[in-house]
C-alpha cells in the first residue's frame, strides 16, 4: 500500500540493510577463532542505497524529472579489513562490537523514519497520532 511513498521506502532499505550487515556481523564473531577466515561487512548505506538500478518513471520530454533511483542491488558483503592474527583470521571482537552498534543504530533510525511518516500520514488523513 505504502510502496510508492520514497521516505518509506527508504527506511525498509535501511532496515534490510541493517539486517543484512547483523547477519555478517553474527557470522563474524562466530567465526572468530576459524583459520584464514576474513571479516566481512556492507558498504555504507548512503553508498549502496541509490547506485542500484531501479525502475524509473517514463518521461515524454528529458527535461521532465524521472523519479529517484532508489535500489539495494549494491549491497554485497565486502572484505573488512583488519589486522590479521598469526592464524590468518581478521576478525577482531571490539571492531565486531562497534559495527553491531552502527547496525543498531541504522534500525533506531528507520524505525523513527517510519513512526515519523505514518504519522504524517495519520493526520493528513484527520486521524490522530
Amino acid at each position: 500500500m505504502f510502496d510508492r511513498i520514497e521516505t518509506l521506502k527508504m527506511a525498509d532499505g535501511l532496515i534490510a540493510h541493517g539486517s543484512q550487515r547483523q547477519k555478517l556481523i553474527a557470522t563474524n564473531v562466530a567465526n572468530a577463532d576459524t583459520p584464514g577466515f576474513h571479516a566481512r561487512d556492507l558498504g555504507k548505506f548512503a553508498e549502496t542505497y541509490r547506485s542500484a538500478p531501479a525502475t524509473r518513471l517514463r518521461t515524454q520530454d528529458e527535461r521532465h524529472v524521472s523519479g529517484t533511483n532508489w535500489g539495494m542491488g549494491a549491497s554485497r558483503p565486502k572484505d573488512a579489513g583488519g589486522e590479521p592474527s598469526p592464524n590468518g583470521n581478521t576478525v577482531a571482537i571490539e571492531d565486531e562490537v562497534f559495527r553491531l552498534a552502527d547496525a543498531r543504530r541504522e534500525f533506531d533510525l528507520a524505525i523513527s523514519i517510519t513512526k515519523s511518516s505514518l504519522s504524517l500520514i495519520r493526520a493528513s488523513l484527520g486521524r490522530k497520532f
